[in-house]
């Protein structure tokens, strides 16, 4: 985890609680030269995921996105601070530095990328297509409290809803079937309630359920 400080180390004093349990130990890293560089933690540590929330604008140069394709041949790189102009990197940017290798997503709208012949859809990393989802099954289920595990079938069902396979295709589903992803995860969360007995509903099939509570906007 990297901070305004660089890499966290844990004799760090400002560290929150939050960050504690990812501070590394700095007699790992006493001849690695500068790291509070980005750049050159990412060479050191050879992370293979890049999320970026810092707010800190271009961030994610050139020479970070080349790095990390040096460390494996698909890097997964999501800069999504928001608005747009704190984005660590734009889409395009990504796409073209990591010569269409990374795997990218957004914190914002990203138009689609067209780099040599292939047209990448960007996915919007946003908690619109979880939250929604997540309160639907729980409501569906009636479940008596939500879990660690109930959060984890809302993430883990959004796999499946796009083909990985397909040149382009985005790594994760559009904004314009939020709807239908939506009732996929209330499913997950209300299956995964009624395994660890919390749900409450009287009725037993959470497929149904959800389906019955959903509101369609039709007049």
């Amino acid at each position: 985890m990297i901070d305004k400080q660089g890499l966290l180390f844990d004799d760090m004093e400002d560290l929150t609680p939050a960050q504690k349990p990812f501070a590394k130990k700095r007699e790992d890293f006493t001849d690695c030269g500068d790291m509070t560089s980005l750049l050159n933690v990412i060479k050191t540590v050879k992370p293979t995921i890049l999320v970026g929330t810092s707010t800190d604008a271009g961030a994610f140069t050139k020479e970070v996105v080349e790095a990390m394709c040096e460390n494996t041949e698909r890097p997964v790189i999501f800069p999504i601070s928001n608005p747009t102009k704190k984005l660590e990197a734009t889409a395009e940017q990504v796409i073209e530095w990591s010569d269409g290798k990374a795997f990218v997503a957004t914190g914002v709208p990203s138009d689609t990328v067209s780099y040599k012949g292939v047209d990448y859809q960007i996915g919007q990393a946003n908690n619109v297509l979880i939250y929604p989802g997540l309160g639907l099954g729980m409501l569906a289920s009636e479940a008596s409290l939500l879990t660690d595990e109930m959060i984890g079938a809302a993430a883990h069902s959004l796999s499946g809803l796009v083909d990985p396979g397909q040149p382009g295709a985005p790594v994760l589903p559009p904004f314009q079937y939020v709807a239908e992803v939506s009732i996929k995860v209330a499913e997950a969360v209300a299956k995964k309630a009624q395994e660890q007995g919390l749900a409450q509903a009287e009725e037993k099939d959470m497929a149904k359920a959800v389906r019955d509570l959903k509101w369609y906007p039709k007049y």
